[in-house]
């Protein structure tokens, strides 16, 4: 799969330009986001290994002019940053980037659910931008064939999402918006 998408946030102050490609043994994806949480303007690159089942293998991220964040994982919930193991993700497989609607893909992909089917998770959540990883539990509901309910356990969040054949996010209402690709 070789793939260049585009989102706008919803608020019309950012933008993400996302390539994604194959790699040996599964994918990567690599994207510049430039927005705005909560009036504070940034700017964020990162990089996603994941192996052929999706599970994420590695993950680089840096504000430009702010911190940075390098993690690896084994793809069954164990995660090093530096070299030091990060107890506090264990039994996290997928990463949640607060920025942007290509993580969503990731536990999408992994899990293939069967339509009707739901999977309570955890995840490597990575607020934007602060980079400072922490596990959140959040469920994935299967409601068609493109369609998913994404809920964030612990606040009650909720938002279904139409995905592309990909499983890339079309829509993520009140957040983001596919603009190409």
């Amino acid at each position: 799969m070789h793939r260049t998408v585009r989102w706008a946030n919803a608020a019309g102050t950012g933008l993400e330009h996302l390539a994604l490609g194959p790699s040996p043994g599964g994918f990567t994806a690599e994207s510049m986001v430039i927005g705005e949480d909560e009036g504070v303007r940034f700017a964020l690159r990162y990089r996603l290994e994941v192996d052929a089942g999706w599970r994420v293998r590695s993950l680089a991220a840096a504000c430009p002019g702010g911190p940075e964040l390098r993690l690896t994982a084994d793809g069954e919930g164990h995660w090093q940053q530096d070299g030091a193991a990060l107890p506090e993700l264990d039994g996290c497989i997928d990463v949640d980037i607060s920025a942007t609607p290509f993580t969503n893909t990731l536990p999408v992909r992994r899990l293939a659910l069967a339509e009707g089917a739901a999977q309570a998770i955890r995840v490597a959540y990575i607020p934007v931008p602060g980079l400072r990883p922490h596990a959140m539990r959040q469920r994935y509901t299967r409601l068609g064939a493109a369609r998913y309910l994404y809920e964030s356990v612990e606040s009650g969040f909720r938002a279904e999402l139409p995905l592309d054949a990909d499983g890339l996010v079309e829509d993520y209402p009140g957040l983001f918006r596919r603009l190409a690709g």
